[in-house]
């Protein structure tokens, strides 16, 4: 689903994000009919170098063939620094009227999306449909994440930056086995804390950094990807931890995980209930003279009131999305 506000920036619900290697043909009817906001077709890491340009024919064929209704559809590139990273853009760009976003990995420095954009707007005029195409980035290298703030304001067609812990771990020399999951040696102990002990999340300062630039430029910050698509209640926990630094969105390797992801980035029934009752009270609070009320011993003031506007405004676009996947 696309929205735009009043200067045209795109507005779209990216609650979950299902990752789709371009070769596995097999998953893509299923993936075109399941419940995830966004796809990518992914040319890159899951995909062998010897299988890079067999799986860029099927990525396009894909898109142009199948009915992918209302979603938001993205092509995750090779590298830009890649033998075939120039290729995928140019070739997808120019050659899928049903391609959204692209999706570039690897983003380390401002100039990196700005070279993209450049490439892209230099494509669009190729494309009888006249299509803006959107872009979305992986920040996961150290250096990437040391420069997040500008390639956050590196260009208007900028959507999304997204999370990529596994690289980032990696190169950080902090991945475990699995991808995503908790690291059992960033733990409070149970001398320290007798009854449980308690896992941190050693990923916590890339996330809320990431999130903070995102913010301050518009975009939306979606969370990676967590490898163990067995541990359902782990993923949701992740998925947990992301939305309370402020993602919008997280990342699906398994399509079991996409209900889990739509779920926790949407507003609860209670909150947004909680949010109409608030926006009543508070009308009529202000026709009373009063600018804030006690509720429970809690302050309900004109703050408030932009978190119970932004909580029901996020309802409406799912709703909205929701009656568009109906219609498909």
């Amino acid at each position: 689903m696309l929205r735009t506000d009043a200067t045209t920036k795109p507005i779209r619900v990216q609650r979950s994000e299902l990752a789709v290697p371009a070769t596995s043909e097999k998953f893509f009817k299923k993936a075109a009919n399941g419940p995830s906001d966004f796809i990518f077709l992914d040319l890159e890491d899951a995909i062998a170098p010897g299988k890079k340009l067999e799986a860029r024919e099927a990525a396009i064929r894909a898109l142009n063939d199948l009915d992918w209704g209302s979603k938001t559809m993205a092509v995750r590139v090779n590298g830009a620094n890649t033998p075939w990273g120039l290729r995928d853009i140019i070739e997808v760009v120019t050659r899928c009227p049903r391609l959204d976003m692209i999706l570039l990995p690897k983003v380390n420095t401002a100039f990196d999306v700005e070279f993209v954009d450049e490439l892209i707007g230099r494509l669009e005029p190729e494309r009888s449909d006249g299509k803006r195409i959107g872009l979305e980035i992986l920040v996961e290298t150290t250096l990437g994440l040391s420069n997040v703030e500008a390639i956050a304001a590196a260009s208007p067609r900028l959507e999304a930056i997204i999370f990529g812990v596994g690289d980032y771990s990696i190169e950080l020399g902090t991945c475990g086995e699995e991808i995503g999951a908790a690291d059992p040696r960033y733990v409070v102990s149970p001398e320290e804390q007798p009854e449980t002990g308690h896992y941190n999340d050693q990923w916590h300062f890339a996330i809320a950094r990431i999130a903070n630039a995102c913010r301050a430029h518009g975009l939306r910050a979606i969370d990676g990807p967590f490898a163990n698509y067995g541990n359902p209640e782990a993923y949701r926990a992740s998925a947990l931890r992301g939305a309370a630094l402020g993602c919008e969105g997280k990342w699906a390797i398994h399509p079991s995980q996409v209900e889990i992801a739509n779920e926790v980035f949407s507003p609860e029934p209670r909150r947004v209930a909680w949010a109409r009752e608030i926006l009543e009270e508070l009308e009529a609070a202000n026709n009373d003279g009063l600018g804030a009320y006690g509720k429970g011993a809690v302050l309900i003031d004109m703050a408030v009131e932009k978190i119970a506007r932004a909580t029901l405004k996020r309802h409406q676009l799912i709703s909205e999305l929701n009656m568009d996947a109906a219609h498909d």
